[in-house]
């Protein structure tokens, strides 16, 4: 029986790695480092066992994982335990908030961490670690700082990158935990972990020789690059096309935008006619069935339909936060509008949603970090300040700027033309 570890006990860990760990039957040992010590206290006194909410179609199931030692690595005894368990481990699994904590922290340093338990180990015994930071190379930067510690650390050992198109969260608010019947993670802890019962990860083709993986309902691809960018430019961007439309419409939930026909129409055209379109371009060598009109439309059919579940209760205003990323040159909007300009597609579905997220940006401008140059509070926005915006945001040399605003301050007009109407008929009745 083989050993597991996570780093990082979030949604991602407890409710994917952790979950199908347990559910394989192929581990007989479960260790997590994870720096909330109330979390760990609240999982240890309830006997190593915690329960996840899994929203399905048409319900929402309870399952509980047990048997799992949480360790703190900020206590001393803790870390040791981490690192002895990290020495005997088969399958490990990084699910932190990005690659920026793969070396922040001191005693708490994950990339430290693994190099001192993976140097203990027997080199002649394989492992692979699954780095689930939702960032292309992961598993590269993670190799890279594993290597400044112990640049012998990794021998046998394969670091795997992964594409997770599971849709997770925390809930806290106590009456929305009631209205769902959703489970706490312990009876001692306020809060509810809530993901979606898809489970098809993608991940690094192994590589060790005669490696058996624990976990197995993963699929392993040989050039996981074009599925990430299907994640980013597809899941991704349509994702935040709809939060964004839906926040112009001042929705509250990701559900309620199913509702919205116009709101769904754009989608799924961005989705398929601009995303797709430009994606199966790219990558119609690879003769991968997603890479096909038919294997596109499904794969953006059931995301669609995924996303606007309601037993997910996805909130909009989690979907919208952190709008100057998310309008970033090479991020998920304008990311998959450059690329369907680069196989000749105009993306003027994908415009609609960049401009509903500038306007987002606009109503939420307190919260919009690090400061881009927004026209005055009360000011109308004009060609002009939607270009210095969007300069402000992207890098100096960007070549497709103009044509990028020009397709932006079309659709934003096109946008509030349409809310002007739909306000003056609401009045009208």
């Amino acid at each position: 029986m083989k050993t597991f570890v996570g780093f990082g006990f979030g949604p991602i860990q407890s409710a994917l790695f952790l979950f199908e760990a347990h559910q394989s039957g192929n581990f007989s040992r479960y260790v997590v480092a994870e720096i909330d010590p109330v979390l760990v206290k609240a999982v240890r006194d309830n006997g190593g066992a915690y329960t996840i909410n899994i929203a399905r179609k048409d319900r929402i199931d309870q399952v509980t994982v047990k048997g799992v030692e949480l360790y703190n690595p900020r206590e001393e005894s803790d870390r040791a335990s981490i690192l002895d368990a990290v020495a005997e481990a088969d399958e490990l699994a990084t699910a932190l908030p990005s690659v920026n904590f793969f070396d922040s922290g001191d005693q708490t340093c994950v990339a430290a961490m693994l190099a001192e338990g993976l140097s203990r180990r027997d080199a002649r015994r394989p492992a692979i670690i699954y780095a689930a930071e939702n960032h292309n190379h992961a598993a590269e930067i993670l190799c890279e700082k594993i290597g400044k510690y112990a640049p012998g650390a990794l021998t046998n050992v394969q670091i795997l990158n992964t594409v997770i198109g599971k849709m997770s969260g925390i809930i806290t608010e106590a009456d929305v935990m009631r209205r769902m019947g959703l489970a706490r993670i312990t009876p001692d802890t306020p809060r509810a972990i809530l993901v979606e019962e898809f489970n098809r990860i993608l991940i690094s083709r192994i590589t060790l020789p005669n490696y058996c993986r624990g976990i197995e309902v993963f699929v392993e691809k040989d050039d996981l690059l074009p599925f990430e960018e299907a994640k980013l430019y597809g899941h991704n961007a349509i994702h935040a096309l709809i939060g964004y439309l839906a926040d112009l419409k001042g929705l509250a939930t990701m559900a309620q935008a199913a509702d919205h026909p116009d709101i769904m129409r754009t989608a799924r055209d961005a989705f398929i006619h601009e995303s797709g379109a430009a994606l199966i371009r790219k990558h119609a060598n690879l003769d991968d069935p997603l890479f096909t009109e038919a294997g596109y439309a499904a794969y953006a059919d059931d995301l669609l339909d995924r996303m606007v579940r309601p037993n997910l209760n996805d909130l909009v205003s989690r979907v919208i936060r952190d709008h100057v990323r998310k309008l970033g040159y090479d991020d998920r909007l304008y990311g998959t509008m450059r690329l369907a300009l680069r196989y000749g597609i105009e993306p003027v579905h994908l415009a609609r949603g960049a401009a509903a997220a500038v306007l987002s940006l606009l109503r939420h401008r307190e919260t919009a970090k690090p400061g881009p140059v927004l026209p005055a509070a009360g000011q109308r926005l004009t060609e002009d300040s939607l270009g210095a915006l969007l300069r402000s945001i992207w890098p100096g040399d960007a070549g497709e700027t103009d044509h990028l605003i020009d397709l932006t301050w079309t659709a934003l007009q096109r946008v509030q033309h349409q809310d002007a109407g739909q306000e003056g008929r609401s009045r009208s009745r």
